[in-house]
């Protein structure tokens, strides 16, 4: 079973790029209400085991998910740091999750998962098909996450280069990050534009 590795940022640090369209205590509310939806899609996930959160900061985690301490060294270098962890522990199956899909679903995560374990590695991209939503990884080695400009591509290779087949997983769910208030307008659940109104 995979060991899913979600990473957020201080809560009043995450989504910036909002700031002109939503106040500070709406901003946070969103990012909050997003880190709960990917957090209860992986808890009912069935090919996963365990749910870490990497973060500077608990803020509104259950008790019950561990939070690796985040220094504030960057998010490849934080990701790269909490597999060392989670390896120490015999744990090499991971899934890399952002915490800011607002859509996905237990059903997206299990079949990226599923699609990973034949060669081990797997990833989902964002909409444009360049950057990375989402990966699974399975190897004791030490993985080198590349999160950022073109990071589809610099993740693909990294895994060939560990002698993975990887796969690309199309996926609505992983697909859709809330980045720019364009993407605020794509949210379907009335109970989000709810929440921010208030």
């Amino acid at each position: 079973m995979s060991c899913a590795l979600i990473a957020i940022k201080a809560r009043a640090r995450c989504k910036s790029r909002l700031a002109e369209v939503l106040a500070p205590a709406a901003r946070l509310e969103l990012v909050r209400g997003m880190l709960d939806a990917v957090l209860c899609a992986a808890r009912a996930a069935r090919t996963l085991r365990q749910i870490v959160v990497v973060s500077p900061e608990r803020d509104s985690v259950p008790a019950d998910i561990p939070v690796l301490a985040d220094a504030g060294i960057g998010l490849n270098e934080s990701l790269s740091a909490a597999q060392r962890v989670l390896h120490q522990f015999g744990c090499h199956e991971l899934v890399v999750l952002p915490a800011d899909l607002p859509e996905v679903t237990a059903m997206d995560i299990d079949a990226l998962v599923r699609a990973g374990r034949s060669g081990g590695f797997a990833i989902a991209t964002d909409a444009a098909g360049v950057g990375t939503n989402a990966l699974y990884l399975n190897s004791p080695r030490p993985f080198r996450f590349r999160f950022g400009l073109d990071s589809r591509r610099l993740h693909l290779e990294q895994a060939r280069g560990l002698g993975l087949d990887p796969h690309v997983v199309p996926c609505a769910g992983l697909e859709f990050d809330v980045d720019s208030p364009e993407d605020l307008e794509r949210l379907k659940e009335p109970a989000w534009h709810t929440r921010l109104q208030a």
